[in-house]
């Protein structure tokens, strides 16, 4: 999972090569944590053959995630989380509510008794953005 402004990963898994991609220049992004640009070669060597998606996620899929998070389906606790916390949240709820992603969801045996884990280890680290994503509806 990366910002879409910084997605060395996913660059890097979209050539095939094995070489490491770097993203350099304006990163900007909601999610300042995941806008690092180049990946750490140690975890590359491992997960450009061990893993069956790279997610390149828009600024969008992250707020979606920290909406949902924020105000979840009764019954179920909410969770404060910042944008990169929240943007593999965001990214799996597209995958499975968007048919333009149905491939993708398919393709990874993604379907509705899926039980999947997640981890956010971002809070609200910035109170004011957090509110205008959260309250105010802002994907910036």
């Amino acid at each position: 999972m990366e910002a879409q402004a910084a997605a060395c990963l996913y660059k890097g898994a979209a050539a095939g090569d094995g070489a490491i991609r770097i993203v350099d220049g304006d990163m900007e992004t909601i999610m300042a944590g995941l806008a690092c640009g180049e990946p750490n070669t140690i975890s590359w060597d491992i997960l450009k053959n061990q893993r069956k998606v790279f997610i390149s996620a828009p600024d969008w899929v992250a707020a979606n995630g920290m909406r949902m998070l924020a105000a979840p389906i009764k019954g179920d606790a909410p969770v404060t989380s910042g944008e990169s916390g929240a943007a593999p949240f965001g990214a799996l709820a597209a995958m499975m509510t968007m048919d333009e992603y149905k491939d993708l969801r398919n393709g990874i045996g993604l379907d509705e008794n899926s039980k999947v884990l997640l981890f956010s280890t971002e809070g609200d680290t910035d109170p004011d953005r957090y509110k205008n994503i959260v309250w105010k509806g802002l994907d910036k």
